[in-house]
């Protein structure tokens, strides 16, 4: 079935209401002929634009360009296309176009033909596009500053943690090497004192010998905890030498020990179960100093501190017992870091706050762990806990008093 072709409009209507300006004139500019659409946007009428030369409807600069560039253009080439000028509206506003025109020889000689395109949103959208891309050049310069400055600052955080890493190192090394240092003469001391003491003496030197025996004690304690934390913190680890040992037994042996060096202190000894433990008695010993020293340092002496020894199928677990005042939560997840204390206290007990770090780092070297639990109701326990590898059948878990 053929399709059937709409009227079209008359060129004469295609010409007056077309899409663009359409404006015909001599070769010198005068015009001829112009549409409805041209003269509604430059707001004059057909007739006073008939006659009129084309290139007076220009801007100063527009006058210039049409004279020096687009006159001459159209004569070699015959034609020119999307030339942009700008025309002054009948109320002195101006109108940018975009103008493409065409030499055609008549008979009468030549006439320029020429479209006009309005360029309000091609403008528009310049404009946007052009504030777009500022926008987009804006942000990538503060990108790159942005990468700069990060990467510069990585730099300097990265040369300063080395540094301070350098620093660290080198002050555990001296830490451990002072403490190295200082064992011989303070043993010397001790030797002294002990061999002063056989002797007759007043009570006022036996008592000033007490306390350089104590001083010395004291000091002898730092100073291990000292070498044990330097070594620790520059990779060495704390050296262990375990064993086969009876667990009871050597906890017992401790208990005692402390009894005569912490006389103001109130030691029980618990224990349950029965076995062996492969653990270094020499820094089981260590471990139950810290924690009763730890008990009397903060815990009340008046009353027991208890030291429970258990034995079971797959591990062996010591605590430590007192009362007294609770730890403040805010430092129970910190307190086995070193340099921490739970209180300001100075006594013959209290350290360089290493004791508690060196306990972690007993039980880990030993594959356990080390635990607290604080409340004003139960007082404070702390509980370290070793694998077992090689131990006996538990037996009864009822805690018998040592």
């Amino acid at each position: 079935m053929p399709v059937e072709v709409p009227t079209l409009p008359s060129s004469d209507e295609l010409f007056e209401t077309a899409p663009c300006g359409l404006v015909v004139t001599t070769e010198s500019g005068q015009i001829l002929r112009t549409n409805s659409t041209f003269t509604t946007w430059i707001g004059f009428s057909l007739r006073e634009l008939l006659g009129r030369r084309f290139q007076d409807l220009l801007t100063v600069g527009g006058r210039i360009f049409h004279q020096t560039h687009w006159a001459p253009l159209i004569r070699m080439q015959g034609s020119v296309a999307e030339v942009k000028m700008e025309l002054k509206h009948h109320d002195g506003h101006i109108i940018t176009v975009i103008l493409n025109g065409v030499r055609r020889e008549v008979e009468t000689g030549a006439v320029l033909e020429m479209a006009l395109f309005t360029t309000t949103d091609r403008d528009k959208y310049e404009r946007e596009l052009l504030r777009a891309r500022r926008a987009a050049e804006e942000l990538l310069h503060k990108k790159t500053t942005a990468e700069n400055a990060l990467r510069e600052a990585q730099a300097d955080l990265s040369l300063a943690y080395k540094k301070a890493e350098r620093r660290a190192q080198f002050a555990e090394q001296m830490v451990a090497i002072a403490s190295h240092d200082l064992k011989n003469p303070l043993t010397a001391i001790k030797m002294a004192t002990d061999m002063l003491a056989r002797g007759e003496r007043t009570a006022k030197e036996n008592q000033l010998l007490g306390h350089i025996t104590r001083s010395s004690e004291r000091a002898q304690r730092m100073i291990a905890d000292l070498l044990d934390f330097a070594l620790a913190r520059v990779g060495h680890g704390i050296s262990i030498a375990p064993r086969t040992v009876d667990f009871h037994q050597v906890t017992a042996q401790s208990v005692s020990e402390l009894r005569i060096a912490l006389p103001q202190a109130n030691l029980a000894h618990q224990h349950s179960g029965t076995g062996t433990a492969n653990i270094d008695p020499d820094r089981l010993h260590q471990l139950i100093g810290n924690l009763v020293a730890n008990s009397v340092a903060y815990g009340d002496v008046l009353k027991p501190i208890t030291v429970t020894s258990v034995i079971e199928e797959s591990h062996a677990t010591l605590t430590v017992h007192n009362e007294g005042p609770a730890i403040p939560d805010s430092l129970l997840a910190v307190l086995f870091e070193p340099m921490t204390r739970g209180s300001e206290r100075d006594d013959d007990v209290r350290s360089v706050g290493l004791g508690l770090f060196i306990v972690s780092e007993i039980a880990k070297t030993h594959g356990g762990t080390a635990q607290v639990a604080s409340s004003e109701a139960k007082g404070t326990t702390f509980s370290v806990t070793f694998p077992l590898t090689n131990s006996g059948p538990s037996e009864g878990q009822n805690a018998r008093q040592g």
